[in-house]
Formats: structure tokens, C-alpha cells, sequence
């Protein structure tokens, strides 16, 4: 390497390529490394602390961690300004050692904004300036995070959504259900082994997303997209909706505390049922929904203890109902007992009573019979008598005659005899016919003889 040296004059106006001017020494990369090396290394002599969001984490597999550190904005957006950061595998270990001991609840991830400690070196391998990280400040982080989520909650609030999904109606058999979760994950698993182990006929529709990451949210709220456009256009039904991730740390969870999430949650048409780390995790994904659960078990059970309960009252009111039935039923039937037993008396009481008048009827009937038959008698007696008395053959036997014309009518008058009739007379003992004379007819008017009275009734004849 040639040997670094001070330029003894300075370029005059004709510029740095001036062939009658001096020119300056030219640095080699190493030259140059160095120098900037120096430079900063002069300018930050001690460790910084510097706050960011972190972008571009990579793990390696030697145990070393590399991202940007920028200037915080909106995930997919260009920074403004960032700064690389390394953390070697040593520094690495007593940097988790400080999330440790601060309850394990930050995991670096992209997205996140963090505040470390770090030394600023110029890396001459790969000639940029970075970050060397040797620890970490959990209460930043925990800081932002609750900042944030207090300022969506507020938003929130000062909208009136944080009761908007909690007023859609649950139905009292939630079988149709939508998972929102990350497929294969132990809250997958955790969800269908409730559902599944319960012999109750759900139908779960799974919508596979993230549930960790700087991409997380926006694919939570696609797949609740998916949810209201198939009940809007009647494609799919869906009773309710389970939200589920398993535990982590407070920084895996931070995608539940995503202010477009909780929105797409109030505005789901259906329930939205969340079941978001352990007992002591609350995130706004959990104050928005229409109820919160400490797991994806207990969100699964949630669903299958309420079709249980309905099933149970279902059976209570039909076994309420035929005990009701069945003592309506005998009462009905004493009732009718009861009934039958009275009309069965009255009837009894009622045939005794027309019995006895319809005897007594009869007995009046006979008594009565018995007087108008003899009256009958008596009567048919006395017209014996009469017509014996009006018989003509008494009255022939006393010598009367009976003289009728040819026509069989009786004479009773000259006066209507014709000469040359024929008249037949009967007597007693028989008759004689004889013919009227022309002149053998005159006309004495005299009193007619009146007629014999007739026998008294019953007299002999």
C-alpha cells in the first residue's frame, strides 16, 4: 500500500486535473476506510442510545441478528432515513437476558420501534456505517406499544365502536363458524379439538392467516373481508366468527392492537369471538369483539357449552312440557271421572223418575181404557136396541108392508106412481108384484098413521 502523504500545495483554479498545478494525493479504499473509521470513531468516542423501528430482521444461523434501524412510518412505505444495526451472537444473549428479566414480553420483530444501545462503527468489509447493539430497553417498547394501544382505544371509543360487534345477536346455535387463524398452529388444533370432540354438527370454514408479523393485520382483515362479502351475497352462512392465536410475547400480540383490525372487527355483520394468548393477555382485538376468552380452547368451549345449553333447555322444556301434559291429562281425566259419576246418578235419578211416571201413566191409561170400554159397551148396547127397534122385519111382523118400485126404492107416496108401474110389495111371510091401473089411481089425502115406537133399549125383540 503506498504510504499516505500530505498534498503540499492546493489545486489552483484550473481544477484537480491542471497539469501545471500540484494535485493532491489520491486514497486508496483502505485509506479511506480508515479515515471515516477514525472519523467516527472520534465523533462517538462511547455507546448511543438510539430509538427506531426495526425493518429487514434476519436471523443467521451463526447466531448474529442484522436489520434497519428507520425512522418510524407505515410498513411498505420508503423511511426517510435508517441506520444498519448488527447484533453479534455474545451481545445477542445478553440482550435476551434484558427481555428476560423484563417478563419476556417483547420479541423483536419487523414493524417493531425499540431503543438500543449501540456503538457506531464504520464496517469496512462491506463499507457502511452501522450500529453495533449490545442491549435494549424493554420499557421503551412497552411504552410505545401501550401508547399506541391506548390511542386506538380512545379513537375507538370516541366512535362508538368498541360496542359495535358486542350488539350483534349471537343465535343460541352457533354452528356455522368462520377461524380466522394460522393453519396448523396450536391454536388451530386447540379450536377443532373442542369443536370436533364435542358431537355437536359445527361446520368451520378456516380462512389461513398470519397471526405474527408486520403483515399479520392486513391479512386478518382480508380474511374478515372474506366473512362479510359471503354473507352479503348469501355465498356463505356463517353464525359467528373465532379470532384465535395462541400465547407470546406482548410484541407477538401486537398485531391485535392494529387500529384497521379493530376496525374491520366492528364492522363484521356476525358475532367475532376472540380467543388471543394466555389468561393475562388483553389486546384491542379483545375490547372490540363481541366477547373476549382467554384462549382458543375457551372460545371453542364458549361456542359448544351455548349449543349445549340450548339443547338441555330445549329437553328441560319437552320433558316440562309432557309432565305438564300428563297432569293436565289426569286432571282431565278426574274431572271426567267425576262428570261421568254425576250424569251417571242424574240419568240414574231421571230414568227412575220417568219410570215411575210412565207406571203411573199406564196404570191411569189402563183405568181410563177399562171406563172407555165400557162406556164403549154401554153405547154400542144402546145403538143394538135402536137399529133392532128400526129393523123392517119387526115391522112387517106386526103386519106392516114394505112396497118399493122397480128401481128398488120404497113408495111413499101415490102421488108419484104412474099408470103401469110395477110395484113389488113385501110382506112377512113374502112378496107380491102388481102393475097400477090407469084408473086405479087416487089420492085421498088424509094424516099419515103414525109409525109404532120402537122398543126401549135392550128390550127383547
Amino acid at each position: 500500500m503506498r504510504p499516505v502523504t500530505s498534498p503540499t500545495t492546493e489545486p489552483g483554479p484550473g481544477g484537480l486535473f491542471d497539469d501545471d498545478v500540484g494535485r493532491p494525493d489520491t486514497l486508496t479504499v483502505g485509506e479511506l476506510a480508515a479515515r471515516i473509521a477514525r472519523v467516527a470513531a472520534q465523533a462517538f468516542p462511547t455507546d448511543l442510545w438510539v430509538s427506531g423501528q426495526i425493518r429487514n430482521l434476519n436471523r443467521s444461523a451463526n447466531g448474529h441478528v442484522y436489520f434497519d434501524l428507520t425512522e418510524p412510518c407505515e410498513m411498505g412505505a420508503t423511511p426517510r432515513s435508517l441506520v444498519a444495526v448488527t447484533l453479534l451472537a455474545p451481545e445477542r444473549l445478553l440482550v435476551n437476558n434484558q427481555l428476560k428479566r423484563a417478563g419476556g414480553a417483547i420479541r423483536m420483530e419487523n414493524g417493531l420501534e425499540i431503543r438500543i444501545q449501540a456503538r457506531l462503527r464504520w464496517y469496512e468489509p462491506r463499507g457502511v456505517l452501522q450500529l453495533r447493539m449490545s442491549a435494549i430497553d424493554p420499557e421503551f417498547t412497552l411504552g410505545r406499544l401501550k401508547a399506541d394501544r391506548d390511542r386506538v382505544l380512545a379513537t375507538l371509543q370516541a366512535e362508538g365502536l368498541l360496542g359495535a360487534n358486542g350488539g350483534r345477536p349471537l343465535p343460541p346455535v352457533p354452528l356455522q363458524l368462520a377461524l380466522v387463524t394460522s393453519h396448523g398452529t396450536a391454536a388451530h388444533a386447540d379450536v377443532m379439538a373442542e369443536l370436533t370432540g364435542s358431537g355437536l354438527a359445527f361446520s368451520v370454514w378456516l380462512l389461513d392467516v398470519r397471526t405474527q408479523g408486520a403483515d399479520a393485520a392486513g391479512q386478518i382483515v382480508a380474511a374478515l373481508g372474506k366473512v362479510t362479502d359471503a354473507l352479503r351475497h348469501g355465498t356463505r352462512a356463517v353464525d359467528a366468527v373465532l379470532l384465535v392465536r395462541g400465547g407470546g410475547a406482548t410484541t407477538d400480540l401486537a398485531v391485535f392492537d392494529d387500529e384497521a383490525l379493530a376496525r374491520a372487527i366492528a364492522g363484521t355483520p356476525v358475532p367475532v369471538l376472540t380467543g388471543i394468548g394466555h389468561e393475562i393477555d388483553r389486546s384491542v382485538a379483545d375490547e372490540v369483539a363481541h366477547t373476549a376468552h382467554k384462549t382458543p380452547t375457551a372460545a371453542a368451549g364458549a361456542l359448544v357449552h351455548r349449543v349445549r345449553t340450548f339443547l338441555t333447555r330445549l329437553d328441560q322444556t319437552w320433558e316440562a312440557a309432557r309432565r305438564a301434559a300428563l297432569a293436565t291429562t289426569g286432571e282431565a281425566e278426574r274431572r271426567l271421572g267425576l262428570r261421568t259419576t254425576r250424569i251417571g246418578r242424574g240419568v240414574a235419578r231421571t230414568l227412575q223418575v220417568h219410570a215411575t211416571r210412565l207406571d203411573q201413566a199406564e196404570a191411569r191409561t189402563a183405568r181410563g181404557s177399562v171406563r172407555a170400554l165400557q162406556r164403549a159397551e154401554r153405547d154400542l148396547y144402546g145403538l143394538a136396541a135402536r137399529a133392532r127397534a128400526h129393523d123392517p122385519a119387526l115391522a112387517l111382523a106386526r103386519g106392516w108392508t114394505i112396497t118399493t118400485g122397480a128401481d128398488g126404492r120404497a113408495v111413499r107416496s101415490v102421488t108419484h106412481l104412474a099408470p103401469g108401474t110395477r110395484l113389488v110389495t113385501r110382506f112377512a111371510d113374502g112378496t107380491a108384484t102388481s102393475t097400477v091401473d090407469p084408473d086405479g089411481v087416487h089420492v085421498h089425502p088424509s094424516p099419515a098413521p103414525s109409525a109404532p115406537a120402537p122398543p126401549p133399549p135392550g128390550a127383547p125383540t
